[in-house]
């Protein structure tokens, strides 16, 4: 598949089999966030894969607690919904806090590993809503759970699975962009 097409493929997955991704599909999309370019080089990332599907609910569980305790939609509430729609392998992606240029480093690597997974037939999603979890009470077990280096915080997280859901393209707001020649 090439690039271009690849890109305007992929999709935000919410729905998905309890199949695992072989270890060599997992490589390859994981080497595709290694090989994401960062601001001077310092790949200031630190990926964690979990595919416990117990310890991706902990996180879930944490969550849902603190953004229902700070006013959160009241989605978290339903039974039904779990923030990692219940893939199979979710990658959390933790950055150095210091470095000015984390953020933006792990947004561009995060896109790699969704793109990568795309043309490797894996459905994914994009989640920030797993931030909470490293908000509350539980955020410094959760980090030493989930292997995050000292000076290390979480930033954004990649569930992964064979994706059983279909959904048409977003509409494209040309007029969000601007031209000065």
């Amino acid at each position: 598949m090439d690039v271009l097409q690849t890109i305007s493929n992929r999709r935000s997955h919410r729905v998905y089999k309890a199949d695992q991704l072989p270890e060599d599909v997992l490589g390859k999309i994981l080497k595709a966030g290694l090989e994401a370019p960062s601001a001077r080089n310092r790949q200031p990332w630190h990926y964690t894969v979990v595919q416990n599907a117990e310890l991706i609910q902990e996180v879930h569980d944490e969550a849902a607690k603190v953004r229902l305790a700070n006013g959160g939609s009241a989605t978290y509430s339903n039974p039904e919904f779990q923030i990692f729609y219940y893939a199979p392998t979710v990658i959390f992606i933790f950055a150095d806090k210091e470095f000015y240029w984390s953020h933006v480093d792990c947004g561009i690597a995060v896109e790699n590993m969704a793109l990568a997974a795309e043309g490797l037939g894996i459905g994914s999603v994009i989640l920030g809503l797993p931030r909470a979890a490293f908000e509350g009470d539980k955020a410094d077990e959760l980090r030493a759970k989930l292997d995050c280096p000292e000076g290390y915080d979480f930033v954004i997280a990649l569930s992964l699975g064979y994706a059983t859901d279909t959904k048409p393209a977003h509409d494209l707001r040309e007029e969000n962009i601007s031209r000065i020649k």
